[in-house]
């Protein structure tokens, strides 16, 4: 379905974890935004991502909860979306994916993220 790695991470990153939100960014992330991205390889994401799916981060698991508009095509595209970890089931932000209500877990270079 999806998979890419954490290839680079901004020294900022973790600056939108209090509102329990990571970005994610592919290597074409604007200067200005760079220091508060988690950089990705960009894949193409294969299917359609639903709320039926899940995200694996290494070895932890998330439900979907909802699914931005946006989401399919700037994953694919621009290897750019917001991570959401608040149990959301509307789609406040068309560039979100919304997971269930959890902890962030720690990231690193390598970490791999799953969509599935």
């Amino acid at each position: 379905m999806y998979k890419t790695i954490v290839k680079e991470i901004g020294q900022d990153a973790k600056a939108f974890e209090e509102e329990k939100m990571v970005i994610l960014f592919g290597d074409n992330a604007p200067d200005e935004l760079v220091d508060y991205c988690y950089i990705i390889d960009i894949n193409a994401v294969e299917g359609t991502i639903t709320e039926k799916q899940k995200l694996y981060i290494d070895h932890h698991v998330f439900d979907i909860t909802k699914v931005g508009s946006a989401v399919q095509d700037n994953l694919s595209n621009l290897g750019h979306i917001t991570l959401k970890f608040d149990g959301s089931n509307t789609a406040d932000q068309s560039g979100t994916l919304y997971l269930e209500n959890a902890d962030i877990p720690e990231m690193t270079k390598g970490t791999e993220l799953k969509i599935q």
